[in-house]
């Protein structure tokens, strides 16, 4: 049985990974969950888990050194898949304070801590965002230069480099994953997918930025998380591995998309204006992951995002709770 450390794990990419290796492992693994729950955790992600005998969790702020060591003593950690982050733009260019201290001290923190417990490896889940933008051609390869552009994507990139150090410094056993966009289920709805979802389905008006014609690069959830786990398993230590979906989409075809499956009208759709250092376009190159690892995405956008419409109406409680919290 191999014990997983997972950082962020009741967030929204880190409580699917944490079903997904039940689902995938079941008995035969042991995952303890370290989550601060702020804002954008929520334990109640991972109901349908709390409860097994082989899962832990334990509420811990990830820049707190001493207090995770005691909180691991007793744990003999095999790998640490570390998701844990301060991830909303416009949060960050409102304040970056929060996103340099988690997403650079407390994965300096985790490296430390991976380190000293000798684990077999260890794997940082990052962003495309730390590329930069393109224009309108060309894909992210992970030979790239980071070229941030938010407070954000800034503090992911030094959490990278920091991967990287311990690596060429240290011999670490070291992986890092680079996502596109995510969706699916659990997820916070401050980003653009369940934000509109929730919005139109009160006949809220629906913020799109500038002229919604940014485009990103959609990846269901689950593959996502599929993918960290071959990257895990099968990657080359002190490698980066790019996940895409292959699913470039304009953010107003999107929201578009969603108005269409909840049979709401298009006059809901209200412009803002646009996002401050707003990358116009990101794409991924998944050929590494697919050529070393045999990882691809498996879940079409269309089919992705109605079984995310989906999920947001039969989960009515889920959305209500967190209007409770007063955080959406």
């Amino acid at each position: 049985m191999k014990t997983y450390v997972v950082t962020g794990g009741a967030g929204f990419i880190g409580a699917n990974y944490v079903h997904l290796l039940f689902e995938l492992y079941g008995e035969d693994v042991r995952v303890v969950n370290v989550d601060s729950l702020t804002y954008a955790g929520n334990i109640e992600n991972l109901r349908a888990v709390a409860d097994k005998p082989n899962y832990r969790f334990v509420q811990c702020d990830i820049c707190d050194k001493q207090a995770l060591r005691e909180a691991l003593s007793n744990e003999s950690i095999d790998y640490v898949v570390h998701f844990a982050a301060e991830s909303h733009v416009d949060r960050s260019i409102l304040g970056a304070d929060e996103f340099v201290r988690t997403n650079v001290l407390g994965t300096q923190v985790m490296l430390d801590l991976a380190r000293e417990c000798d684990v077999e490896r260890y794997l940082q889940v990052s962003t495309d965002e730390v590329y930069g933008e393109l224009d309108d051609t060309g894909l992210f390869e992970e030979s790239m230069p980071l070229l941030p552009n938010s407070p954000y994507s800034a503090s992911k990139a030094g959490g990278d480099l920091l991967v990287r150090s311990y690596y060429e410094t240290h011999k670490m056993p070291v992986l890092t994953t680079r996502c596109s966009n995510n969706y699916g289920p659990y997820q916070f709805p401050e980003k653009l997918i369940p934000l509109m979802v929730l919005n139109a389905l009160e006949d809220k008006p629906l913020p799109v930025y500038g002229s919604g014609k940014n485009v990103r690069d959609w990846i269901y959830v689950k593959d996502h998380c599929l993918g960290v786990e071959s990257v895990l398993q099968k990657g080359r230590f002190g490698e980066v591995y790019n996940l895409g979906g292959q699913s470039e989409k304009q953010n107003i075809d999107v929201v578009k998309s969603i108005l269409s499956i909840l049979d709401k009208s298009e006059s809901l759709i209200t412009y803002v204006e646009d996002r401050k250092g707003h990358d116009f376009r990101y794409a991924i190159d998944f050929s590494k992951a697919k050529n070393e690892l045999g990882w691809r995405p498996t879940v079409t956008f269309e089919e992705g995002l109605e079984s995310t419409v989906k999920w947001y109406l039969d989960n009515k409680e889920w959305r209500e709770a967190l209007q409770a919290r007063s955080v959406v």
